[in-house]
């Protein structure tokens, strides 16, 4: 019987853009590959053409209620006690939560969990969010305690959090930076010519620094800074930072950005664009400015947790203070008035991501860790290759 491996994640399009490269090439050494995201009909039809088994599991990211999480636990269950995996794969803190209960007491032989990031709730102070942050730590203790684990983090002050909170052992743990991009797809190209176009590229939502990046368009216009503020993302009402549709227009009837939506050809919409700039509260590890970087331009970010392991300040981008509009404005002022600065960034970063986040490094290191969970002896020895369309580049 092949070896299977289940992939548990909480949407499709970001298996796509994040694990697909992986799962591929789980395929590609003969595994038998289980994708288990809630169903989107565009991206699970690429999925399936890939030779990829597709199972749908009701999972919405920002609900709470009881009997819907139930619902879910008894999906993956199911899933998990049909499919029998050999290894599975959690992504993203559900996943993880949930898919590490259900994979200890199904004992499923080996499990490897991503931590790409601690959501809104590790932002927050008040009383209800300090209370579920507390459980959440008790169920991520447990889900990282199967006798067969490895964990993944992506950036080394998560890692230091959940050390600190004994949430895991350091001894399964593995720092992999990021998803890697295809560094021929993000391909270095020259900036558009014409008024600077400063981009920020991910969902209109409070946590990635919206509302900063909105403020700073706006007192960079009361200086009638020569620049166009672009908003290349989709809202996100799972979120409870989402500022919603009305919201955006309301930004864009009001002269301060302009809106394109979700961009399905990321490369394209990042080329496009001179400036880069996302004033995120807090990253596991953005693939987006790995993207950025790439494309060969200069980024204007946070020094926060995941967005200071790829912009180095003063090297491929400027690092801000964050939920700073003042200091985000005046990083944007600097590149936006002097495209020398611009060049030398982004040349530098083209190199960093060349140096460090090709997607040929992150699938190799991670079957590395999938054979330090199951020997590579034991792999199966029958390559199951399929005809495998490319993937749409969205943002998230």
């Amino acid at each position: 019987m092949r070896k299977r491996i289940l992939f548990v994640l909480n949407d499709a399009p970001f298996f796509l853009s994040h694990r697909l490269p992986l799962a591929l090439a789980a395929r590609d050494a003969g595994f038998e590959v289980h994708v288990a995201v809630p169903h989107d009909p565009e991206p699970v039809a690429i999925i399936t053409a890939a030779g990829l088994i597709h199972h749908d599991i009701p999972l919405r990211r920002g609900a709470r209620a009881l009997f819907g999480e139930i619902s879910l636990i008894r999906a993956i269950w199911k899933i998990v006690r049909n499919v029998r995996p050999d290894i599975m794969h959690c992504v993203t803190m559900k996943p993880v939560l949930y898919g590490g209960m259900v994979a200890r007491f199904a004992r499923v032989p080996a499990v490897t969990h991503a931590i790409t990031g601690l959501g809104y709730l590790f932002l927050r102070e008040d009383f209800g969010a300090r209370l579920q942050r507390a459980f959440i730590k008790r169920l991520y203790r447990f889900a990282l305690a199967h006798r067969k684990c490895a964990a993944i983090f992506q950036n080394p002050d998560d890692l230091k959090l959940f050390l600190n909170a004994k949430l895991v052992d350091a001894n399964i743990v593995t720092m992999i930076k990021g998803c890697g991009v295809d560094l021929e797809h993000y391909a270095a190209t020259s900036e558009p010519g014409g008024e600077a176009v400063v981009l920020f590229p991910a969902r209109i939502i409070g946590d990635k620094g919206a509302g900063e990046f909105v403020e700073a368009a706006r007192l960079l216009k009361r200086k009638n800074i020569a620049a166009r503020f672009v908003l290349a993302g989709r809202t996100d009402a799972d979120n409870p930072t989402d500022f919603g549709e009305a919201k955006i227009r309301a930004w864009q009837n009001e002269g301060v950005i302009e809106w394109q939506g979700f961009s399905t050809d990321m490369a394209a919409t990042l080329q496009a664009a001179n400036i880069i700039c996302m004033p995120s509260y807090r990253e596991g590890l953005p693939r987006v400015l790995i993207e950025a970087a790439a494309c060969g331009r200069a980024i204007v970010t946070t020094d926060v947790p995941g967005c200071r392991e790829i912009v180095r300040h003063d090297e491929n981008g400027l690092l801000v203070a964050v939920q700073n509009a003042q200091a985000t404005a005046d990083a944007i002022e600097i590149l936006v008035t002097d495209p020398d600065t611009r060049k030398r960034m982004a040349s530098r970063g083209r190199e960093i991501a060349e140096q460090e986040f090709s997607v040929e490094s992150f699938v190799s290191r991670s079957l590395d860790v999938y054979a330090s969970l199951l020997p590579r002896s034991e792999w199966p020895d029958q390559p199951n290759p399929a005809e495998t369309p490319p993937p749409p580049a969205g943002n998230g």
